[in-house]
This record gives structure tokens, C-alpha cells and sequence, in this order.
């Protein structure tokens, strides 16, 4: 049973931290249609916890939401990767290349960082976008229910495929 409507608080959190949750979205899914479906699914998901959600000292509401965005978001990823569909990341890594192009990034390498990024597995891709979001490895580690120390193996070990694809073509 779901709530009736979701509470003025909740409307307040989903409008706030809609740019994280749309974030978590375009990481996981290339096509925008695609990622259109994913934020609903992400906001239906939080709304459907929203009535159990309890604050915790010292934890902060975008851990709890980050955590929900990328479960969600892996677990439509396999779903959709069951019944896979062609898609072109190099048409998406393009556009998002050409978006940043005016914050001083070269497009070409934002399109071989973004297909990087792409031939990473799912729980790596968490890792990378944690990272990009400036998160601290506790922040991490709260995320992704592991320590702190697993964080920085697992940061480094990411970093390592990333350098590697980005000197090894496809």
C-alpha cells in the first residue's frame, strides 16, 4: 500500500535533490527517454520509503537518497540489460562532451572519459560518480554499506581500469 499523496517535506527533498537524482540517471542510462523513466521510477521508489525514512545523527538525507537512486538505478540496468537494446553512447558522450565544452574541457576527451566510464561495471560506475559528486570516502562508505578502507581499494582500483581504457582504445 502506498501513500495517498506524497507530504509538502517530501515535494521539498525531490525538487532540492532533483540534479543528484538526475545525475545518478544519466550515468546509468544513455538514452534520454530512457533516463526520463529512471527518475520516475527513482522518485516513485523514494516516495514509497519517504513514510519509513527516520533521520539519523551525524548521516545526511542525500546518503540515504544517493543510496536508493543507485539501487534503483542498478536494478533497472539489469532488468534492461535482460532484454538489451541497441544504444550509442558515443552519440550520448558527444552531446554531454559538448555541454562541458564551455567549461574549458576538450570534447574528445570528455567523450573517451564518458565511454570509459561506460564499459565500467555497475557498482564501479557508483564509485565513479561518488567520486565526481565530491563525496568523502565516509560519505561513500555510508552509500554503499561498505568501509571506509574498502572505499579507498576500491577508488583506486577504479581509477586504475579508468587510466587503463582511457590509454587502450576500444
Amino acid at each position: 500500500m502506498s501513500p495517498a499523496a506524497p507530504s509538502t517535506d517530501f515535494v521539498a527533498v525531490v525538487n532540492q535533490y532533483q540534479p543528484l537524482l538526475r545525475r545518478v540517471c544519466r550515468l546509468y542510462c544513455a538514452d534520454a527517454d530512457d533516463r526520463q523513466d529512471l527518475f520516475q521510477e527513482v522518485v516513485l521508489q523514494l516516495w514509497r520509503a519517504w513514510p519509513k525514512y527516520v533521520p539519523q545523527p551525524n548521516a545526511k538525507l542525500s546518503t540515504w537518497l544517493y543510496r536508493i537512486a543507485l539501487n534503483v538505478a542498478i536494478s533497472n540496468l539489469r532488468q534492461r540489460t535482460r532484454r538489451p537494446q541497441p544504444l550509442s553512447l558515443d552519440g550520448q558522450a558527444l552531446h554531454l562532451a559538448q555541454e562541458t565544452e564551455a567549461a574549458g574541457y576538450e570534447p574528445e576527451e570528455m567523450a573517451a572519459l564518458y565511454t570509459a566510464i561506460n564499459r565500467l561495471s555497475d557498482v564501479d560506475k557508483a564509485f565513479v560518480l561518488l567520486y565526481l559528486e565530491e563525496r568523502t570516502y565516509e560519505e561513500m562508505a555510508d552509500i554503499l554499506g561498505i568501509t571506509q578502507n574498502n572505499v579507498r581499494v576500491k577508488m583506486h582500483r577504479v581509477q586504475d581500469k579508468i587510466r587503463q581504457l582511457l590509454t587502450r582504445p576500444a
